[in-house]
């Protein structure tokens, strides 16, 4: 053989090979690749009022860390009444760990403790975020909620949780999301200012809302029921 045909035979070597790590990378990372995994449900709250919060959040996202704890404060002062829902929303593009974030916080969800990996990322965010590799912190977390680390190691790189991401992601693209964090009060998107207040305003406003509809509502005899004064 020339030496001209085995340099041309060694370009298209290369050539296929770079198609399929970059096939690879973006199975791994991309709210494009499909499978048969639906949107996550990590919930929280009693949600005596039947009215759900949901926010699409991004670990690394500094805007989410700064409304974490504003978030907090509204999910124990509403427990009883609604329920809250956090989704992952990585912003991949402009966060390089937004990923690996949520592949913590998903793996630890496998072993029963999604919400407290869900607060330790929030916490600790300036920590891991600029890490080169964050790993060690989540692994870190891993062993200080007491998790089993052989698997949550396990459950981390797995194509499971890459899935449950990836579903997250394509839901929040169907409503046209395209920051974080994004909320949804029953359904609809709001917005919402970084207080307390601005939270109670809409959700007392919509607890209202239900109350009265509540009140009208038919009964079994035809007849509108009443609330007493």
């Amino acid at each position: 053989m020339s030496k001209q045909f085995m340099a041309i035979l060694a370009a298209i070597v290369l050539i296929f090979i770079g198609i399929v790590i970059f096939s690879g990378n973006k199975s791994n990372n991309s709210s494009g690749n499909k499978s048969s995994a639906g949107a996550t449900q990590h919930v929280e709250g009693q949600n005596k009022d039947g009215i759900t919060l949901v926010e699409y959040g991004d670990y690394e996202c500094p805007f989410c860390g700064q409304y974490y704890p504003i978030v907090k404060q509204v999910q124990a002062q509403y427990d009883q009444q609604i329920s809250f829902q956090f989704r992952n929303f990585p912003l991949v593009s402009i966060h390089q760990n937004a990923f690996a974030g949520a592949r913590a916080a998903e793996a630890a969800g496998l072993q029963n403790k999604f919400w407290e990996m869900h607060d330790l990322l929030y916490q600790d965010q300036t920590q891991w975020s600029g890490a080169s590799d964050p790993t060690s912190f989540f692994n870190q977390y891993a062993q200080e909620l007491g998790l089993n680390l052989t698997q949550f190691k396990a459950d981390y790189a797995s194509t499971k949780v890459n899935d449950l991401i990836n579903a997250d992601m394509a839901a929040g693209t169907k409503l046209n999301i395209t920051g974080t964090p994004t909320f949804f009060l029953d359904g609809k998107q709001i917005q919402v200012s970084e207080s307390v207040s601005s939270f109670q305003s809409l959700i007392n406003a919509e607890i209202a809302k239900k109350a009265g509809q509540a009140s009208t509502a038919p009964t079994s005899a035809g007849t509108t029921s009443q609330t007493k004064k």
